[in-house]
Order: C-alpha cells, then structure tokens, then sequence
C-alpha cells in the first residue's frame, strides 16, 4: 500500500480508522488520560527532532516565497510546544463525556427513559499552515473516544509527521491501537477528495483554514461537515451604555489581534451615542492605524472630530463592506436609529459567528441574546472571547457556524452526540 495510489491508500486508512473507532469507543478513561499525559511527556521530550523537522518545512516555506506572517504559522517554538503539552495534560484532567447519561425521566409505563453521550466515530481534519493543530487534533480525538483522520497542509508535512510519531507512540504506551490517530501521508489534494466522500469509513469532516478551503470542502462532501466560512463579528453600541466600558471592549474586540475569525469587524452605534462614543472610538482606531469605513453619517462626524494630525484613515463604506471579514486593520462603521435595526442588520449581513452588544439597559441585552441569529451572542464582553479554551472547553478543535449538532466552539463534548437509552425491568408495551 503506498500513497501513490491515492484511492487504495484513503480506503486502508479508513478501515483502520473505523477498526480504530471501535475500540477507541469502548476505551476506559483511564487508558486515555494515560495516553494524554505520554504524549504531553513525549512532546516536552522531543525538542530536538522536532527542531529538525520543523527546521526542513520552515526553510522550504522560505525558499517558495511564502509570506512573513505564513511562515510565522508554521513555527514549532519551544513555547508552541509547552503550550501544547499543556493542552494534552489540562484534556487529561476534565472529565470524561463518553457514557455520562442525562435527563432520565421515568415514564408511566414503568421505563425510565434518559440519553448518553456517545463518540461521533471517526472525524476527518482537514487544515492548513499551523503544525500544533495536529497535537491539538489528536488530543481531543483521544479523550472523546474517536478515532481522527488528520490531513495538514503540506508545508508543514515534516513537522506533522514528527507530531504524528508522538501521537502513535503515546497510543500504544497506553494500550490503544496506533491508529486511532492518522495522518495522510502524501501532499497529494486527491487525498483530500477521497477522505471527504467516504461516509462509509467517515462520519464527520472538520475542514479548518482559508474560505476557499472550507467552500471546497462544503461544496463536495458526502460527509456531514462541521464548519466555518467566515468571522464578521459586530459590535453594537446600544443607546444605554457605560462610555468608558464601550470604548475598552470594543477597542478589544478591533485591535487585540486582527487575525483571528472572532476580531470584530463590524461597528454598529446607536445615533444617541454617535456624538459621545464616535469621535473617542474614531482617536482610538486612529492612532493604531486601523482604517474605518463607515456609512455617510459616521464618516461626517469622524470627520468633523478627528484632527487633521490624526492620521485617521476614513473612508466611505461600500455596500461589500457591511459582509466582510478583513482580518486586517480595518473596521465598517454604521450607525442606526434603534435596537431593531441594529438586530435586523446583523441577522442579514454577519456570518452568523459572534456578535456583542454593549449596554445598560438589561430588556435590550436579552432582545439581543434572543434574537440575534449566531452561534456566540454575548452583552458587554469582547468578540474575542469566542474560544474553546476561554469558554471553559479545554481545548477546541474549531467553530461552527451551522446550527446542527454543534453551534460555536468545538470541544469534548462537539466530537459526541447522544442517543437514546431505556432502563426497564421487564415492561412490556400494551
């Protein structure tokens, strides 16, 4: 079997991974937590060869003319890896979800009728630049008793393939099978094709990376997917608020890193608020170099407020800029006239991700939680803080924006569904 033969290949990785499945689904808590701490021990004690391979997709990465920041990407720092490990041992120490039951209620019949959380079976992971998504794959693979079939980018084959021997060492030192934890070994995207139209071999594809990945993916499954597309997240500045908490949020959500797919990139402002929150907000943005687009209102008041020594960067918004996600310095500003528009305006243009309002009026906040459709709705907090690791998860394996199965963060409990369980003592329907 070689990966040359791409359809040969995905076929006996997806046998060995439903094999792997079985007995992953049935593995005591204690041989996975065993397995948690080896490969947190394991990767502590490999700094050297992981240096080297590392060392090999860093140098190729330069040589091809990738960019600063995807280089940046693919680093296996020592911190990277002590966070890592970390992971592994925090995973270790939650308790297990596999087998919890929940809800039993006892009917008039006599049965009591409750549901268990059970593994999903096998996911697939399809992700690009960042080696510890590998480790971090794995680990929650292990502890929600699945079996994971993991394909990274192949600019990071080398560094993924030294994670992947600690994977299967720790595996095995724990007594599970070596192939509950799989990576495609060829760079091959045919790969990717076959791993995506196996449901007999796959139950769930998990697709991390760019749009373009993720719309590739959506488009030509026959596997049930957990994803993504895009992060415009907004923050609204209702007509109540406390000034100087708006200013700190919102300030956070823009400018505390641009990158991540839960950066507002989206500012709504209550037009009794334009005057007080725009011009301060407008300074801020200014002097981090963030550029603002804003709808014609907005862009006059920033005008008229800003110094021209500012170096404010206004300009006006298009209709496009109400959808996008810049993942860059760059912010849309719109105000509106009352909650309603601002809930109306979110539910058509944002992706559906994480949205913030901030206030003080308490029947607005929950109108909000309620009505604006997304997977994270927060009141008075930062559009950051939706994370697997800040929501209490452990770790995260990514967000989903769809509303089956699992809505936001992925963790433990996302890599389990329920089924239903029946506890009689002989009954018999009549």
């Amino acid at each position: 079997m070689t990966p040359t033969d791409i359809p040969a290949y995905m076929a006996h990785v997806g046998i060995a991974a439903r094999a792997a499945g079985s007995v992953m689904a049935a593995a005591p808590t204690a041989a996975k937590n065993l397995a948690l701490r080896a490969l947190a021990r394991r990767l502590r004690g490999a700094g050297e060869p992981l240096a080297l391979a590392n060392a090999q997709d860093l140098d190729a990465a330069r040589a091809a003319g990738l960019a600063a920041p995807l280089v940046d990407r693919l680093k296996l720092s020592p911190a990277v890896i002590n966070t890592v490990a970390e992971g592994c041992e925090q995973l270790a120490a939650m308790p297990d979800p596999v087998g919890e039951i929940s809800g039993v209620k006892r009917q008039p019949s006599g049965i009591s009728v409750g549901q268990m959380r059970v593994p999903l079976g096998v996911f697939g992971m399809i992700y690009e630049s960042r080696p510890n998504v590998t480790i971090e794959a794995a680990s929650l693979a292990i502890k929600s008793g699945n079996a994971a079939i993991l394909r990274g980018g192949s600019e990071a084959l080398h560094s993924n393939l030294a994670l992947w021997a600690l994977v299967q060492a720790a595996l095995v030192e724990a007594g599970l099978p070596a192939d509950a934890v799989q990576l495609v070994q060829t760079t091959d995207r045919a790969a990717v094709g076959q791993l995506i139209t196996m449901p007999q071999y796959v139950d769930v594809i998990i697709p991390r990376g760019g749009k373009g990945l993720i719309e590739r993916i959506s488009a030509e499954a026959k596997v049930p997917v957990i994803k993504h597309l895009d992060g415009n997240c907004h923050v609204y500045i209702d007509a109540e608020i406390d000034l100087e908490q708006a200013l700190a949020v919102t300030d956070n959500a823009k400018t505390q890193k641009y990158s991540p797919c839960n950066a507002a990139e989206s500012l709504l402002v209550h037009a009794r608020q334009a005057e007080a929150f725009l011009p301060r907000i407008g300074a801020v943005f200014a002097a981090k170099g963030v550029q603002m687009r804003c709808d014609a209102t907005a862009l006059a008041i920033l005008a008229a407020a800003l110094p021209a020594d500012s170096n404010a960067d206004l300009i006006a918004a298009t209709e496009a800029d109400w959808s996008e996600e810049y993942l860059a310095p760059i912010i849309s500003i719109k105000l509106v006239a009352s909650l309603d528009e601002a809930i109306a305006h979110i539910n058509r243009y944002s992706s559906h991700h994480t949205d913030s309002i901030l206030t003080t009026n308490h029947p607005n906040a929950m109108r909000f939680l309620r009505e604006v459709d997304s997977a994270s709705v927060m009141v008075n907090a930062s559009t950051r803080f939706a994370d697997g690791f800040e929501y209490g998860l452990g770790a995260e394996i990514g967000i989903s924006t769809d509303k089956f199965h699992a809505r936001g963060p992925v963790g433990l409990e996302g890599l389990t569904s329920l089924k239903w369980v029946v506890l009689g003592q002989g009954e018999v329907r009549t």
